[in-house]
């Protein structure tokens, strides 16, 4: 019988096969996870509202039955979503929002279906930036999420709640959606791994096709690589009426694929941003540290970078942001039966709201010819070289509130954003996948490099990352204060 305190020592799917094979039960599992919660959330605040009478019911039942016949691949893990974006049939989904804490969803979303019949067990819902605006996660509505590596710092954003819940081992995994770099980011500020799936990867559904103009996507943030290659087995599908799909994987499963390692592959990087400007030295240096170990590896690497217009991009997310929040409000009125007014949402999204409906429709058609723009630079790098390696956010995790959503000045706000994730929001305007894997630390941070490749090369992320992993392993790398046998907050 597995002890209690080895819950950390597995990944997801490692735990879901000391289910299968009887060694321990889902139930002890689950109480695990929740005596995690328990005792670390108060200083973390990831985790804002919870489903344990349900979970416990699910471990129960399952507990009840035979989990040794079962094939699914993540058999009774507990699992949480992102507060944004994602619906469980009964429950809330507030969007880190005021305006929607009433919500309640009619139904599943198609993905969350899919982590269902995963054999996942659905425990809570993690803290999110109000609608995913910020590149860090402290809404007004639940407080600010804390870096469990510096409870000073950001956890990133906008899917502060999941990276913060996984890095403080409250869970080996966890639900996150990324519209600018939301996966990513966080990724990199708790040390973890965040992939960004193909646009159309994962299914939107079903009452929607997309979100933020394809921009947005689901996946989640893992400890390990084949924990997040088996959830995107698990998920991945266009479903019926989706307004466009990945192209075929070219695996057979995204799993059984980083057991045979890609050899020779051409990776260009770069240490200046997309408009030539140096940035941080130490997430610049953490660059060129993976470089190096790419170049040990066996690959192919040389410095090159693709060529668009960045502040033509800069402007084109504003309109876009900007047109879909003044959208999303709208629609929240229609449901709630009112307009939202100027307190029951954050002064950021008020003020974008604003521009979003002052502005006339033809700019938002030019912003989307922006980003198209963008996608089809970003197709003939990759005709040339198969991954690109960059920073993940241009600076090391920030101090809480720096990126505040509370300013009533919106230009400055957008300024700060954009500067923050410049190198990750190109990736979603391109719909390529990309990724953060975790290799340096500095200070006791740490600090991400971005992986990114074309159109459908989710494997070619997996795989080398799989073996950056190997090469140089995180998965025991753990915040100090939680690092030993002592899982408590004190």
């Amino acid at each position: 019988m597995a002890s209690f305190d080895e819950y950390e020592k597995h990944d997801a799917l490692g735990l879901a096969a000391l289910i299968r094979a009887g060694e321990v039960s889902a139930t002890e599992v689950l109480e695990a996870a929740i005596a995690r919660i328990d005792a670390r959330n108060p200083l973390v605040n990831a985790v804002v509202h919870r489903l344990d009478a349900q979970a416990r019911a699910s471990a129960a039942a399952l507990s009840l039955r035979s989990a040794r016949a079962s094939m699914r691949p993540f058999e009774g893990v507990p699992w949480l979503v992102k507060d944004s974006g994602i619906q469980i049939a009964g429950e809330r989904t507030s969007n880190g929002s005021r305006f929607w804490r009433d919500h309640v969803a009619p139904h599943d979303s198609t993905i969350t279906q899919r982590y269902r019949a995963a054999g996942l067990n659905l425990l809570g819902w993690t803290n999110s930036a109000e609608n995913g605006l910020s590149c860090e996660t402290a809404p007004v509505a639940y407080g600010p999420t804390r870096n469990p590596w510096d409870t000073e710092r950001s956890p990133g954003g906008s899917s502060g709640g999941a990276a913060a819940a996984v890095a403080a081992g409250l869970v080996p995994a966890a639900h996150a959606t990324d519209g600018g770099g939301s996966i990513r980011i966080p990724s990199s500020c708790n040390g973890l791994f965040g992939l960004k799936p193909s646009r159309g990867r994962n299914p939107f559904g079903p009452d929607v096709g997309e979100g933020w103009n394809g921009l947005s996507v689901h996946h989640a943030i893992t400890r390990t690589v084949r924990d997040s290659a088996a959830l995107l087995d698990a998920s991945h599908g266009p479903e019926t009426g989706d307004p466009y799909a990945a192209p075929p994987t070219g695996v057979g499963s995204f799993s059984q694929d980083l057991l045979r390692p890609r050899q020779g592959l051409r990776i260009a990087f770069q240490t200046v941003d997309h408009a030539g400007q140096a940035t941080h030295p130490a997430v610049a240096g953490a660059v060129v540290d993976a470089a190096h170990l790419l170049a040990s590896l066996g690959h192919q690497v040389v410095e090159a970078r693709p060529s668009f217009d960045a502040q033509a991009l800069k402007r084109a997310m504003f309109v876009v942001v900007a047109s879909n929040t003044a959208h999303v409000l709208r629609a929240r009125a229609l449901v709630a039966g009112r307009p939202a007014s100027r307190d029951e949402v954050e002064p950021i999204t008020w003020l974008w709201a604003q521009e979003g409906h002052r502005l006339p429709g033809v700019d938002l058609a030019a912003a989307i010819n922006t980003l198209h723009a963008v996608g089809r630079a970003m197709g003939r790098f990759f005709e040339q070289h198969d991954v690109l390696l960059t920073p993940t956010c241009a600076a090391p995790p920030l101090p809480i509130r720096t990126v505040d959503t509370r300013t009533e000045d919106l230009a400055a706000y957008y300024d700060a954003l954009h500067a923050y994730n410049t190198f990750t929001t190109p990736y979603n305007c391109a719909g390529v996948p990309a990724a953060s894997v975790p290799l340096h630390w500095a200070d006791g941070l740490p600090i991400g490099v971005q992986m990114a490749s074309g159109f459908g090369r989710d494997a070619v992320l997996l795989n080398l990352a799989a073996q950056l992993e190997a090469a140089r392993p995180w998965f025991d790398r753990r915040p100090e204060r939680w690092a030993g046998a002592d899982w408590g907050a004190d």
